[in-house]
């Protein structure tokens, strides 16, 4: 029964990104195995999403096109597997700070590299730069444990030059960096630019917002004591 429900998983693919489930690329090396499922994240956007845009419209062009590219760096472990991106010219600059090439990008893992800081350490919220590809999952895994969606709220130009307006959302019903969850919505916002090439790969993002909106929903939790066990999680009624 698993099998088939895989199966029939795999023959439907994911609604919202491309480059899954592709039979032509048999030697694809997958990070984790096998393609990612998307099933639970899916849910909390179609649940909590405040914009749902028509079928073929920018908008939805430049959402599915970000879910794609964010899916490949997390999932694909060879730069030349990932088809979203210009593997000779892309870069992801965040908040102004040096560019990070596709490589960099994929060991990081995209936790990592949006929220690296270049505050002082015993002011950050989140040391990304001593956190490894597979801690950080961890870590925001266990935050958000149905996942961390996305939506493009607004689109201001169309290719070669993209610019837009992003939110990002999650429920903090698990463990941070030593807070209980709150069950809360933790969530920001922020803006981008995607430039593209002829073929519509991206060359670079640039991304801009402020990491305090995310963590001040984090932080809001009580301390884990020894009375509160590391693995607490919030339980909704």
């Amino acid at each position: 029964m698993a099998s088939e429900e895989a199966a029939a998983a795999k023959m439907v693919g994911d609604k919202y990104r491309s480059f899954i489930y592709d039979e032509g690329e048999k030697s694809t090396e997958w990070r984790h195995g096998g393609p990612p499922s998307y099933d639970v994240v899916n849910k909390l956007f179609e649940e909590g999403r405040t914009k749902e845009w028509p079928k073929g419209s920018l908008e939805e062009i430049v959402q599915n096109a970000i879910k794609s590219w964010e899916m490949e760096v997390s999932h694909k472990i060879r730069l030349k597997d990932c088809k979203t991106l210009n593997p000779d010219k892309f870069k992801l600059f965040v908040n102004g700070r040096e560019g990070l090439s596709g490589e960099e990008t994929i060991r990081l893992g995209t936790y990592n590299s949006l929220l690296k800081s270049c505050m002082p350490k015993e002011f950050q919220y989140y040391k990304a730069e001593e956190e490894t590809f597979e801690s950080s999952h961890e870590i925001f895994g266990s935050a958000f444990p149905r996942g961390f969606a996305w939506e493009v709220l607004r689109v201001y130009t169309g290719p070669p030059e993209i610019v837009f307006k992003f939110r990002h959302w999650g429920f903090f019903e698990g463990p941070f960096n030593g807070h209980a969850p709150t069950g809360e919505m933790a969530q920001f916002f922020g803006f981008a630019t995607l430039k593209v090439d002829e073929s519509l790969r991206v060359e670079e993002v640039e991304i801009y917002f402020d990491p305090a909106e995310l963590f001040g929903g984090l932080l809001k939790g009580p301390p884990i004591s020894e009375s509160h066990p590391s693995n607490v999680a919030f339980k909704a009624n």
